[in-house]
């Protein structure tokens, strides 16, 4: 039984155990009352009649006997209590005491109802007797030669009969009660259920479970309310519905983003945080629902929140980030909602510029390399053409030399524009490679035996060491290419007496080859650098030997282009190992 069904049932039992009440005073008042009228009209008949009885005999001592004869039969008629009473009020006979015993009553001269009927009117009264005991209704008729004739019965049949009335009012009272809880339990039952039912949708719709409906009723107002509800489930669904989709679209958005978004509330505590930005962080872990400090320990970025909370304007600075992978990001951050309403959060978007800044360091050093390679020939070419131009005195022998050096440098000038027109021609994918099987082993046999005099003189010892049972599928003047580029570089920075070895592998169903040199070795701090343009470890002895400074940006686009990858390993004054792969041929791999 449900807490209203408590409630009503025990309204209900109240109720009627109230009306049982009242109804049972009133019904015992009432009952007293009729019987009590009923009684004295009965009485004042009797009292007549003993009047009647007494006519001529004086109400004198000595007529005692006489008048107690009376009463004694007076009262056995009216089957009550007879007694005839003197005007003094001393009694001279009752029918219900002893004649001996009638000199020892009290006198009834201040009995109510014997005063009243000594002044001429009937008295009655109701009250316990002192003779007798018990209560009696006593009824007093004036006798005409004087005295009193009082006329008395016994109340207790009322009294029993107000007892069967209230055993009998009980009984009803219990009969109707226990048929009003029955009802009641029922009624209510009948009438909650739908109540009930409705506590029992709602709970559900509130726990998540929107698809539940309440039955219609039979068109009451119950029913109305059971329609309002289903329809504000149905719509409560469909709104789910649209913002779990909107919700998901924004995930897959906010996941999809290569920036990193960070949204916080207006006490710093981490609303929203992107994969994106943990990573650029190096956040493992979930941040949503805890304080940004907690989180990211920046005081920087807690200074760029701290200025967009404070202006509607947005605030962009660059912040460094990571300790794994060191990065530089650009932040722009402002406040929501924008006005002068009062501040919910802030968000701000991260986005990494490190490689936009590495492109804009390479390019700076590209332009001041380039300016630079290019200004000496340059300045070379113009001194001594002006020295030619403005001398006169100078003999063959010097103006040859001088004509010498100004097509050195020419010569110089024109490689560094040819590399330069072929790395972009490489880069920009114009040039079309062909590619074909191709005998790596054999391209780099021929490479060393064609250039051998010039190593030789050089006093450097170039070995090929051909492991591989394959044959690459790349382009071979490009492989060619690429070979002479490291070849050709391994012997200008390696030492006389020293070696380069060029090794030819399978690995990883791909070909390997290693030029390895025992040469001056390369700095750890150049090794990120070593294939940028014009980018040079040894610049004196770089340029003294004649190279460009763009052979090996060449070799790497070459290889990239020909799918394959190229990276160095190195240690100062041990020699370097340059390392590229190149696909196989179909079939070999």
């Amino acid at each position: 039984m449900t807490k209203s069904q408590v409630k009503l049932t025990a309204a209900m039992a109240a109720l009627v155990v109230l009306a049982v009440l009242v109804w049972g005073v009133l019904a015992e008042r009432g009952l007293r009352r009729a019987e009590l009228e009923r009684v004295a009209t009965s009485l004042e008949e009797r009292a007549a009649l003993v009047t009647q009885l007494v006519r001529g005999v004086p109400f004198a001592v000595e007529e005692r006997a006489r008048l107690d004869a009376i009463a004694d039969r007076a009262g056995e008629a009216a089957r009550a209590r007879v007694t005839l009473i003197a005007r003094d009020g001393s009694v001279l006979g009752d029918s219900n005491v002893p004649p001996a015993n009638l000199e020892r009553l009290a006198n009834h001269a201040d009995r109510p109802e014997v005063r009243e009927a000594l002044s001429g009117r009937t008295g009655s009264s109701t009250r316990r007797s002192a003779t007798v005991g018990r209560e009696l209704l006593y009824l007093a008729a004036p006798v005409a030669h004087g005295g009193v004739a009082r006329v008395a019965v016994d109340l207790s049949h009322i009294d029993a009969a107000v007892s069967r009335l209230r055993w009998e009012l009980a009984t009803a009272g219990a009969i109707g009660l226990a048929l009003a809880l029955a009802l009641s339990w029922g009624f209510s039952w009948f009438t909650l259920r739908p109540l009930q039912e409705m506590r029992r949708v709602a709970a559900s719709i509130a726990d998540g479970r929107i698809d539940d409906r309440l039955p219609f009723g039979s068109g009451d107002e119950l029913s109305d309310i059971a329609s309002a509800i289903n329809t504000m489930a149905e719509q409560l669904r469909l709104r789910l519905e649209d913002a779990t989709r909107e919700k998901e679209q924004l995930r897959a958005v906010l996941e999809g983003m290569v920036e990193g978004v960070l949204v916080v509330d207006a006490r710093r505590v981490v609303l929203l945080a992107n994969s994106r930005m943990r990573e650029l962080y190096e956040i493992g872990g979930e941040i949503v629902g805890r304080p940004l400090l907690e989180s990211i320990r920046d005081a920087e970025l807690d200074s760029i929140l701290d200025a967009a909370a404070a202006s509607d304007e947005t605030v962009v600075r660059v912040v460094s980030a990571g300790r794994r992978v060191p990065r530089s990001l650009r932040v722009q951050a402002v406040r929501f909602p924008s006005g002068r309403g009062p501040r919910v959060g802030t968000v701000a978007v991260f986005d990494d510029i490190t490689e936009l800044m590495r492109l804009e360091e390479v390019r700076r050093d590209f332009v001041a390399n380039a300016s630079h390679e290019l200004r000496t020939p340059l300045a070379a070419i113009r001194g001594f053409s002006e020295t030619l131009l403005e001398s006169d005195s100078l003999s063959p022998e010097e103006q040859k030399s001088y004509l010498e050096i100004i097509d050195r440098h020419a010569r110089r000038l024109s490689n560094i524009v040819h590399d330069l027109l072929e790395l972009s021609t490489i880069e920009s994918r114009k040039s079309k490679l062909e590619s074909a099987l191709v005998d790596v082993g054999g391209l780099a046999t021929s490479l060393v035996r064609d250039s051998e005099a010039r190593f030789r003189e050089r006093g450097v010892r170039v070995s090929v060491h051909d492991e591989s049972t394959a044959r690459a599928w790349a382009d071979p003047d490009a492989v060619d290419q690429i070979l002479t580029n490291l070849v050709d570089n391994a012997v200008k920075y390696t030492d006389p007496g020293g070696r380069v070895d060029v090794i030819i592998e399978d690995h990883a169903n791909r070909m390997r080859v290693r030029v390895r040199d025992s040469g001056i070795g390369i700095p750890r701090k150049d090794l990120s650098r070593i294939f940028e343009r014009f980018y040079r470890v040894d610049k004196a002895r770089s340029r003294a030997l004649g190279g460009t400074g763009l052979g090996l940006s060449i070799v790497k686009h070459l290889v990239q282009s020909l799918g394959g990858e190229i990276y160095v390993e190195s240690q100062l004054g041990e020699g370097s190992t340059f390392t590229f792969t190149l696909p196989l041929g179909d079939g070999q791999a």
